[in-house]
């Protein structure tokens, strides 16, 4: 039986592993938020209602990482003693820093639409690459160290594809 303390995957019932359906999760929190809800404890007081609240906040953190595949994979290497530290560790390689470096260059100049619309499936295809990898990393091999790089490639297209929107939206303005 699942703690507040239990790990995102036992709290829903999953298996501990980078592939998962996103169906069955989204299914799975609103189960638990049901069965969790405070005001099914409204009759057994406030202290019930507290902790009907606590295993709430519990059952929406857990979903939240298990939904991303990015905060799955993070946390999954979390759980195997690999920590991401992305605030701390910036390294990354130069081939990957080349790239950044060129796709910045690209937004910079990107003067229409047509020039966003190819940086911007460029991105999407490297995402994909990287979401892909994770299976195999993580489920198949079980190196935690190398999806932890993954995942810090990761962090740095989703922010490139943030920026790229932010200028498809001045763009309109």
């Amino acid at each position: 039986m699942a703690t507040l303390q239990s790990d995102d995957f036992e709290l829903f019932g999953l298996p501990r592993q980078f592939a998962q359906d996103r169906g069955a999760i989204d299914a799975r929190w609103k189960d638990l938020q049901r069965e969790a809800h405070p005001d099914k404890f409204a009759a057994q007081g406030p202290a019930a209602q507290r902790v009907a609240m606590q295993w709430s906040v519990r059952i929406n953190e857990a979903y939240q990482r298990l939904k991303d595949p990015m905060r799955r994979a993070a946390y999954l290497c979390e759980l195997n003693g690999v920590s991401v530290k992305a605030e701390d560790n910036t390294a990354m390689p130069a081939e990957f820093l080349m790239q950044q470096m060129a796709w910045r260059e690209a937004l910079e100049e990107a003067e229409d639409v047509d020039a966003l619309n190819a940086l911007s499936e460029e991105v999407g295809a490297a995402r994909a690459r990287a979401l892909s990898s994770f299976d195999w990393l993580l489920d198949e091999k079980g190196d935690h160290a190398g999806a932890v790089a993954q995942v810090r490639s990761l962090m740095f297209i989703e922010r490139f594809a943030q920026d790229v929107e932010a200028r498809y939206e001045s763009m309109e303005s």
